[in-house]
């Protein structure tokens, strides 16, 4: 099959069957069709994607940033899924649809990339960063995501199950993708199961975990890291896809480490 253009706390209530979800239809990449953003109830903030964040968005590097929920006893902080003005689909983006009850993100087929980028202030390094997520039906990476190393431009890709399904690594690694450098690795992943996904950014290190299993762990001193070239850049500086799969996303949250 082609290769993508692709580019890590306790466990989050069970999905509820009857919760209410919000709809999100973003723009079709194909010519001369706008499809307008369609957005239930808090998320009728939300507008047109763009590639890049905004000039006015924060996104603080080296001070701690302004929290919009208060960090838990140990240190982390909650980044709501599609929260109003944060979460935004990138370009092209199929249909998305939101579960406010359980705090889901539904990330339906795409035809290619297909998710949402991050708005609202970056964390500070250095962190580390997780969430769950599981793949519903389809045979490529369920969980793409983004962020940023050692500034708001210099960004990577945590893959989880590219490349026909079992790929895990970091795309890019001097020019390398996440199927070609020393961070690629093969892992069954079952349908319908949630993983437990971490990265930690360090300055010298990058380190990534499922279900608390260590992944990857390489030095990135004197490295080259950057994005695979494609559709993943709409992604940046901070940002959650799936490629040509349908997948569900939850209890993002990140904290800063002690220097």
């Amino acid at each position: 099959m082609p290769q993508p253009a692709s580019a890590g706390f306790p466990p989050s209530p069970a999905l509820s069957q009857a919760a209410t979800g919000h709809k999100i239809t973003a723009m079709n990449r194909q010519p001369h069709h706008h499809t307008p953003i369609v957005i239930a109830g808090l998320l009728a903030l939300f507008s047109g994607c763009e590639k890049h964040p905004p000039a006015s968005s924060p996104a603080a590097t080296t001070e701690p940033p302004e929290q919009q929920t208060a960090a838990e006893p140990d240190g982390w902080i909650a980044m709501e899924m599609l929260e109003p003005g944060r979460w935004q689909p990138i370009n092209g983006a199929a249909e998305l649809d939101w579960d406010a009850e359980s705090g889901v993100l539904h990330i339906d087929f795409g035809t290619d990339l297909n998710g949402v980028r991050w708005t609202g202030p970056l964390p500070t390094m250095p962190y580390e960063m997780e969430l769950e997520a599981r793949r519903v039906s389809g045979n490529d990476f369920f969980c793409g995501l983004t962020f940023p190393v050692r500034s708001e431009n210099e960004c990577v890709t945590f893959v989880v199950g590219g490349w026909g399904g079992d790929i895990v690594g970091i795309s890019s690694i001097d020019g390398l993708d996440a199927s070609e450098n020393s961070t690629a690795s093969m892992q069954q992943f079952e349908n319908e199961r949630w993983y437990h996904l971490r990265v930690r950014v360090e300055d010298e290190r990058l380190q990534a975990w499922i279900d608390e299993r260590p992944v990857v762990d390489v030095d990135i001193l004197d490295r080259r890291l950057s994005l695979r070239e494609g559709p993943v850049g709409d992604c940046a500086p901070l940002g959650l896809a799936s490629w040509a799969t349908r997948a569900e996303m939850r209890g993002m949250r990140w904290r800063r480490l002690a220097d």
